[in-house]
């Protein structure tokens, strides 16, 4: 602790994550993402580090997003208690830039997959279940569409965020949107498998769809997609192949 005035910044990507999970515990969720945050912007308080990013997410618009989505649509009417979470979050961090002049970056995330990804998240486990050979669950009548964003886009987000910016919320996403029907078309294609659907009804803590709009990370950061959606799942695959030995043990949380 002693050396911590040495640093410049915080990158905060630590976080509960998960819609479904949130209704099931959503204290955890609180805890974690909302005093884990005040925690650290009390620490950047105290030892007088200027900098903090906060990575956020895009379930934070709820269900009436325009698509696709800018930073000024409503994000007051989230759907479950991760984004209640992450909202508060966000809310955290811009008192702290009031009060004590932190500079603020808060990162909104569009669901974020690639190679190592979280195994509770569509794209890992429609690869899984798709190479093991096991009923595919799709939420709903799978119409809905998500705007996927590959993990080394995203790591170059934070990094462009270290600038001075006072306080910012900028979105961070995908520029290619896919239904998950499409989605699991995809993965037949590349793993030359065929998908044994099994269908569930729709979750209400799901949102029906979501799409970023970057223009104000082009603007501000200098920041865009630059691995397409075909690049990153064959990326995905191929890394779920060559690690398969372990990784069809994972199971979503």
């Amino acid at each position: 602790m002693e050396n911590l005035s040495s640093f410049d910044a915080v990158i905060n990507l630590a976080a509960r994550a998960g819609v479904r999970a949130s209704v099931e515990d959503p204290w955890v969720f609180l805890q974690t993402n909302v005093l884990g945050t005040l925690n650290l912007l009390e620490l950047c308080r105290r030892k007088d580090i200027r900098k903090f990013i906060l990575a956020s997410t895009s379930s934070i618009y709820g269900a009436t997003a325009p698509l696709p989505t800018p930073e000024t649509a409503d994000s007051d009417h989230p759907l479950q208690a991760y984004a209640a979470s992450k909202k508060s979050a966000e809310v955290l961090c811009h008192s702290y830039r009031a009060l004590y002049g932190i500079d603020v970056t808060v990162l909104r995330y569009f669901t974020v997959y690639g190679p190592a990804g979280r195994p509770d998240m569509s794209m890992f486990r429609f690869t899984k279940w798709i190479q093991e050979g096991q009923p595919v669950q799709v939420y709903g009548d799978g119409t809905q569409s998500r705007g996927f964003t590959f993990v080394d886009d995203i790591a170059r987000g934070p990094l462009a965020g270290l600038r001075p910016l006072g306080y910012e919320i900028i979105n961070l996403g995908g520029h290619e949107s896919i239904t998950i029907n499409a989605l699991i078309g995809l993965l037949e294609e590349l793993t030359g498998r065929k998908a044994i659907l099994q269908h569930l009804p729709p979750d209400p803590a799901d949102m029906l769809a979501n799409q970023a709009d970057v223009t104000k990370a082009r603007q501000v950061l200098g920041w865009e997609p630059r691995v397409g959606l075909a690049e990153g799942v064959q990326s995905l695959v191929s890394w779920y192949n060559a690690e398969r030995t372990w990784a069809h043990q994972m199971v979503q949380p």
